[in-house]
């Protein structure tokens, strides 16, 4: 039994599964990518925690991570309502709702491996489905919309599994940050700690929000990735 303001049963292998999914360990390559974060140091916009929980916190709120919450809810409400015709839409918009090259490459690299292993070790009636499909019509996967869905066939309630995707997304950043700027490990969970009430505050707005509300508003860290593109030296893939 999982405690929260209410009372979810998660069956125990549910919860292994998803700790599995997230850890660090599973391999999806995310340890090579920064999100932009890297010409944001370079270019002194991050320089201490600080600047990096700010970084992260408009990222979350105002920019891609808002929209991969939403992603990933709507993809996990399409898995249990079983409609494959909104998760195809679902997972074609995100696809396409990428800002720059870099982000695109980013998901879709990431999304493909998380695939691989998923199909081979926790296969999945409807994410083998929608694999085939994605390959079919030559649509890239996107890692939320796989990990929403894979969530919801495993029946992690959404209130548990949204703020753990967000929070693994966060702690990606952080890592990537405490390389870059460089930071000390107990800062970096520091940071990660501080960005505790950003990440609650978009779960609670995807709850209610539906691909109708997407949108970005955080420009500079679009504008970074971007540049990132022509960095001259670089330690990290995006």
């Amino acid at each position: 039994m999982i405690m929260s303001d209410e009372q979810y049963e998660l069956a125990p292998v549910a919860l292994l599964r998803q700790q599995s999914w997230l850890s660090p360990a599973f391999p999806t390559g995310s340890y090579s990518y920064s999100h932009g974060i890297e010409w944001a140091v370079e270019a002194g916009d991050i320089h201490d925690r600080k600047s990096l929980v700010d970084w992260l916190e408009a990222d979350l709120c105002y920019g891609s991570g808002r929209n991969e919450a939403i992603f990933f809810i709507e993809s996990w409400r399409s898995a249990i309502d079983d409609d494959r015709g909104k998760l195809l839409e679902i997972a074609e918009l995100a696809a396409a709702f990428r800002g720059t090259s870099e982000f695109a490459l980013e998901t879709s690299q990431q999304a493909t491996a998380c695939l691989a292993t998923l199909r081979r070790v926790w296969p999945d009636p409807l994410l083998e489905s929608l694999s085939e499909l994605l390959s079919d019509l030559k649509i890239v996967p996107v890692f939320s919309v796989v990990l929403g869905v894979r969530a919801a066939r495993q029946d992690i309630p959404a209130t548990l599994a949204l703020p753990a995707f967000l929070q693994s997304y966060v702690a990606n950043w952080v890592t990537a940050g405490v390389r870059l700027i460089p930071l000390g490990q107990t800062d970096g969970q520091l940071a990660i700690a501080e960005l505790e009430p950003a990440v609650l505050a978009v779960v609670a707005q995807a709850e209610r929000a539906t691909i109708h509300d997407l949108g970005s508003a955080a420009f500079m860290v679009d504008l970074a990735s971007a540049s990132h593109e022509t960095q001259y030296t670089r330690l990290f893939r995006s």
